[in-house]
């Protein structure tokens, strides 16, 4: 707590991803209390600008910007959630394992994760999101982001086990006869969580980024609202060729 204190006081940087980090929950949620569906169109008003009524403008299709973003943002959060969850399961679960047991299992999962690092992951899912086109859902697309993600961490987390593996707490934990599971979850895991939580962010990122590019390009479902669709419609009804950049403007600088 202190250290949070200081940082707040000390470091501009660190106060304004608080901040951040406050609207987008605030944003969250909010969205429980839309009065408005999300598929409910000529609910407003159509291309309204921003005004004190509201807030962000509203949509060639009425639909209220401000509204629809509190959606989008909740959405997309989701589906980074759980493409982050699986993603970060598989990396330390495999991780773990291979730098403990080392030998044959290691040379195996190392093989596995240098495989699955040179797959070009962005094509590969534009390449099943088409596939899938008409199918895909943000769950579908959250599972596929995060059984892709998870090489890159297995191998950050695979390197801090083998530096745990040669340490005198381990030695010792095997000669008081635990077992490889209680040694790898009681002894190693604690000193992983720290890398784990600097990992999720850098995780979130990607799957944010990811779902707003193949919305984007019309590949997830377009018919839920997030960030990447707020884009793709937009884009669709020509809204900065209309001059109406207020309904571009909210989804873009959500994104970033």
């Amino acid at each position: 707590m202190i250290a949070a204190r200081d940082l707040f006081r000390y470091s501009s940087s660190f106060r304004f991803g608080v901040i951040i980090l406050l609207f987008i929950l605030f944003m969250v949620v909010l969205s429980f209390f839309s009065p408005y569906e999300p598929g409910d169109r000529r609910a407003v008003p159509r291309n309204e600008s921003p005004s004190l009524e509201y807030i962000m403008g509203t949509t060639s299709t009425g639909q209220d910007v401000f509204w629809m973003l509190t959606y989008a943002i909740r959405n997309t959060l989701i589906v980074a959630g759980i493409a982050v969850l699986i993603g970060r399961s598989i990396g330390v679960l495999l991780g773990m394992i291979s730098g403990y047991l080392g030998g044959t299992v290691d040379r195996v999962l190392s093989s596995l994760v240098d495989s699955f690092i040179v797959i070009p992951r962005l094509p590969l899912l534009i390449l099943i999101a088409f596939i899938l086109r008409g199918q895909m859902t943000m769950v579908t697309l959250a599972l596929l982001i995060g059984i892709l993600d998870w090489a890159y961490p297995s191998k950050r987390y695979r390197a801090q086990i083998l530096t745990l593996r040669e340490r005198e707490f381990t030695q010792t934990a095997v000669f008081a006869g635990m077992n490889t599971w209680k040694i790898v979850i009681q002894e190693h895991l604690p000193f992983i969580i720290p890398f784990l939580l600097a990992d999720v962010v850098s995780g979130f990122l990607f799957a944010i980024g990811l779902e707003v590019t193949l919305s984007v390009l019309g590949l997830s479902d377009l018919d839920t609202q997030s960030i990447g669709t707020m884009i793709y419609w937009g884009n669709y009804y020509q809204a900065l060729l209309s001059n109406r950049v207020w309904v571009l403007a909210a989804p873009i600088a959500a994104s970033i």
